[in-house]
């Protein structure tokens, strides 16, 4: 229990890196199903970064071969201290269905960036036709697979702790961090003179606008759990929010209200900062940092305020993410080159 506070890093990179993976298959779909023109000009830079799926797999695994290390409450039950525990949390269970539910959407989300490549280059019907049905599924999927990995990563940390809207609120924020990934991978591959497709500067509007609402709605469902535990009286579930407030983790807390909400909202109200490239970059850059610093919190704070730990304050903290970090730009590297989306460097 001491060190899971350095664990729960592990556990933050694996979340931040499937999300961006499973983020660049589902923003092509929301734009094809909503019929957005723009998504032509970003499709394929989107879809590579599924190219993250192998690295994120593989940090699933090692999660879930060290179960007592990211479950807390695994040590508790083999104790004998917790008893008549939700079959939910039968942990031969869990891992099936985590492995099962990786696969089936890394397989899907493979499948749709593979079907909009192949379907430009060979614009037979039943390709295009292919894509449109993934298309169609694919919301579904990714609800109910981030909901599964809300809970289990971090909702259920906490044995009897439940709140109803909690895995809407995990997989929207992901997918709010995942567009301000996608803002600073957008500009430093402009700004490289390398890409074989450029965009219009416009993009950046776009997403701007985009990060702007989903701001909006993390704020939302950030503190819709806050008020009906408020408002309802309920003390035991209070309770994981207040011990993260008053005991230590307060100054997280207000850095990633600030970085995910306060900050995109005050520059992107107005509309000449959300046509400057490097305005919109940093903005992203304040809205992935915030969500990771998010996951942290709700991860690590899962447990007694005593066994608190500051993030990269141990060398295993900083080594796991560096390692984290530098396979994921040579994977996305990777992608970008082998569908041939940048020219190779000089």
């Amino acid at each position: 229990m001491e060190h899971f506070g350095s664990w729960s890093i592990l556990t933050t990179n694996f979340l931040v890196i499937l999300y961006v993976a499973l983020g660049g298959a589902i923003l092509p779909v929301i734009l094809h199903l909503a019929n957005g023109r723009w998504r032509f000009q970003i499709r394929f830079l989107s879809g590579a970064c599924t190219a993250l799926f192998p690295i994120a797999f593989v940090l699933l695994l090692i999660l879930l071969l060290n179960g007592e290390k990211t479950f807390p409450w695994l040590a508790a039950v083999r104790a004998g201290e917790l008893e008549n525990l939700s079959g939910w949390l039968y942990y031969p269970f869990l891992v099936a269905r985590e492995i099962v539910g990786f696969v089936i959407v890394a397989g899907l989300s493979i499948a749709a960036t593979r079907c909009q490549y192949l379907s430009e280059s060979d614009p037979r019907r039943h390709l295009t036709m292919r894509f449109h049905v993934i298309a169609m599924v694919m919301p579904f999927v990714y609800v109910t697979y981030g909901t599964m990995v809300a809970w289990d990563f971090e909702m259920t940390l906490q044995p009897g702790w439940h709140s109803a809207a909690y895995g809407v609120y995990q997989f929207q924020s992901a997918f709010h961090g995942f567009l301000g990934f996608f803002v600073i991978l957008l500009y430093f591959l402009d700004h490289s003179g390398r890409l074989t497709r450029p965009f219009e500067e416009k993009i950046y509007n776009y997403m701007a606008q985009f990060i702007l609402a989903m701001s909006i709605l993390w704020v939302y469902l950030y503190f819709t759990q806050f008020l009906i535990f408020w408002y309802g009286r309920l003390p035991e579930d209070m309770g994981r929010y207040l011990r993260m407030i008053d005991r230590g983790y307060l100054p997280l807390g207000v850095v990633f209200l600030t970085l995910k909400f306060i900050l995109p909202f005050c520059v992107f109200i107005f509309t000449r900062a959300r046509h400057d490239p490097t305005i919109v970059m940093l903005v992203g850059f304040a809205v992935i940092l915030g969500t990771w610093i998010e996951r942290y919190v709700w991860i690590s704070g899962s447990v007694a305020s005593k066994y608190y730990h500051i993030p990269f304050s141990s060398t295993f903290d900083i080594a796991v993410t560096v390692a984290v970090v530098t396979s994921s730009w040579l994977a996305v590297g990777w992608a970008l080159r082998h569908w041939w989306l940048i020219r190779p460097g000089t």
